[in-house]
């Protein structure tokens, strides 16, 4: 949990079948219903080789849905931006998501910066 505190979001089906999500989010456990999806942004700046990576989420519950976008906040080269990442809650059920922000060929080297949720899926 993100400073010792429990952020609970729920989501409900009937208003909003996107739930966004960002940074401000980490720690949190979040409640979905089957067929909701998360839509988390980050920021971030591909160009020096730091990518936001799935590291851990239930495939029975959780589907990552097509490949994280990334969009950049200028033309210019080297500009930074945000990532964005959609997951859809496919069975009902409970789960840890995990996300890193490093170097994918950077094997023992800690993440630049981590984000996670535990997500209860009804």
């Amino acid at each position: 949990m993100n400073n010792n505190t429990e952020k609970n979001i729920s989501g409900n089906f009937n208003i909003s079948k996107e739930i966004k999500l960002g940074m401000g989010d980490n720690g949190s456990q979040i409640k979905l219903n089957k067929g909701q999806m998360l839509v988390i942004t980050f920021e971030a700046n591909p160009t020096t080789g730091y990518v936001w990576e799935v590291t851990e989420l239930n495939a029975n519950v959780l589907r990552q849905v097509g490949e994280i976008e990334f969009h950049p906040e200028s033309n210019k080269i080297g500009s930074g931006g945000v990532q964005t990442l959609r997951i859809e809650a496919v069975n009902m059920g409970q789960t840890s998501l995990k996300l890193a922000y490093h170097r994918p060929w950077e094997k023992d080297v800690e993440p630049l910066k981590t984000f996670s949720l535990q997500v209860v899926i009804q």
